[in-house]
């Protein structure tokens, strides 16, 4: 049996009409019902970059039987021409998340996932220190099980104190080699000790990878990267799913 962990991600490709863009990651929040594919906002749009997509390309496992059948699902990026992500805002600015709701329906019946759901939120932030080890799940370089088209995990440790915004931003710090694709990656915590039961998603959703982050002043002759990433405050996702 599959992970539910590797199950609640998705590949993103990003498109603008039939060019190929860039590489991301996703994953699936179910809220009363209501599914949702989370990833960073600016995996759809990023004025800085000039990245423009308007289409998306997940990729479902669709038979029980056999994970190695898969299939791509597209979802484009604007109705009428309006954007049909959500994104959010505080009082630091743009917070770098998104999410956009799916159809079940049109994902068909023979598809198979498993999905974060409001219970998988810390909801006391002091169950979390700083140095806490994590792990962050996701698709770096584009790379992952081809067979399988399963994600890979990086190892992590919380770099920061655990529910205060970091310089004033709506996120903390982690400590892991992560790569570019890995944007939308989910952040996540052990909630149970012993062996696992793999039907089940023991997982706690604490934050969303969405960025390296440097300082401008490395050498980069004399000093290796930080390794220090940005992972959003994961109860952003309870605002982006009000209805």
């Amino acid at each position: 049996m599959i992970e539910p962990l590797l199950l609640a991600l998705t590949s993103i490709t990003t498109k603008f009409n039939q060019t190929e863009l860039t590489k991301a990651t996703g994953f699936f929040f179910e809220r009363e019902n209501r599914l949702y594919l989370v990833t960073a906002r600016h995996v759809v749009f990023d004025k800085l970059t000039n990245h423009e997509p308007n289409l998306l390309l997940i990729n479902l496992h669709i038979d029980r039987e056999n994970i190695t059948i898969t299939t791509d699902f597209s979802i484009p990026l604007y109705k009428n021409g309006k954007p049909i992500w959500k994104e959010g805002y505080d009082s630091g600015g743009n917070v770098d998340v998104c999410v956009i709701e799916l159809d079940r329906k049109a994902l068909g019946e023979s598809t198979f996932l498993s999905a974060f759901t409001t219970s998988h939120l810390i909801k006391q932030l002091d169950q979390i220190e700083v140095g806490t080890s994590a792990v962050i799940v996701g698709f770096p370089l584009g790379f992952y099980d081809t067979l399988h088209k399963l994600p890979v995990a990086r190892q992590a440790l919380i770099s920061s104190s655990f529910g205060i915004r970091f310089q004033g931003h709506g996120y903390f710090l982690t400590d892991a080699q992560m790569h570019r694709g890995s944007s939308g990656a989910p952040v996540v915590v052990k909630t149970h000790s012993g062996v696992s039961k793999r039907g089940d998603l023991h997982w706690s959703l604490i934050g969303i990878h969405t960025s390296r982050m440097d300082v401008t002043t490395r050498d980069i002759r004399e000093d290796e990267r930080l390794n220090l990433n940005c992972a959003w405050y994961a109860d952003v996702l309870m605002k982006l799913t009000e209805v």
